[in-house]
């Protein structure tokens, strides 16, 4: 497996690519620096929008990600594996299934559910190891849900918060669909079929869901 190459979704050679890493592109910072640094960046400079998403290939490149002031929980991974490999980081895409347990009422209006999937996190290696993050809810979302932002300190797994700050229960990992080299657009469209199978049928020509 090769998690250190350019693909057509992770096209870290690009100018935007470029540009969302050149301050980490130095000596003076370790692997685990530039990767910590990183995961920040995209999870605060990037606002957590779950209502567009994206049915065409291009919709799913790291450079087109780059140029939008927010992204769903995919889209901020991508932009955070494609970061990391312009790094010679080695990184990965992770799929799940999860249940949002908190402020669902539009999602639910929308989705006609609070389940979420496919939802997206990065495998990231360093120190001889795979740790996972997951850079999707900005900080100012966190803080407005009363729930604590993830943090990230390069050694230990990075996941969603179970509960927020009163206990309640936040976040539910309902099904595992593992890792991948690159991004799997298929299994992404036929997963959104059949969860979602009105908003596929609404992307028919535009090939994307825009919620407002």
């Amino acid at each position: 497996m090769n998690y250190l190459e350019s693909t057509y979704f992770l096209d870290y050679e690009s100018d935007e690519i470029q540009e969302l890493v050149k301050e980490f592109k130095t000596d003076t910072l370790s692997a685990k620096e530039k990767a910590i640094k990183l995961y920040y960046k995209v999870r605060d400079q990037w606002r957590y929008d779950p209502y567009n998403i994206h049915l065409t290939k291009e919709g799913y490149r790291a450079s087109e990600i780059a140029k939008k002031p927010y992204g769903h929980c995919v889209d901020k991974s991508i932009l955070l594996i494609a970061g990391l490999r312009a790094l010679q980081i080695p990184a990965r895409i992770h799929l799940a299934k999860v249940k949002n347990h908190i402020a669902v009422e539009k999602l639910t209006e929308k989705f006609g559910t609070n389940e979420l999937t496919p939802h997206g996190m990065v495998n990231i290696f360093l120190d001889g190891k795979w740790v996972k993050a997951s850079p999707a809810f900005n900080k100012t979302l966190c803080e407005k849900c009363n729930v604590a932002p993830l943090e990230f300190d390069g050694e230990n797994d990075s996941m969603f918060q179970e509960f927020d700050a009163a206990g309640n229960i936040f976040m539910e990992y309902l099904e595992d669909y593992g890792h991948f080299e690159d991004i799997p657009f298929d299994f992404m469209i036929d997963n959104m079929k059949t969860h979602y199978p009105e908003l596929v049928t609404m992307s028919a020509d535009s090939g994307i869901v825009k919620f407002e």
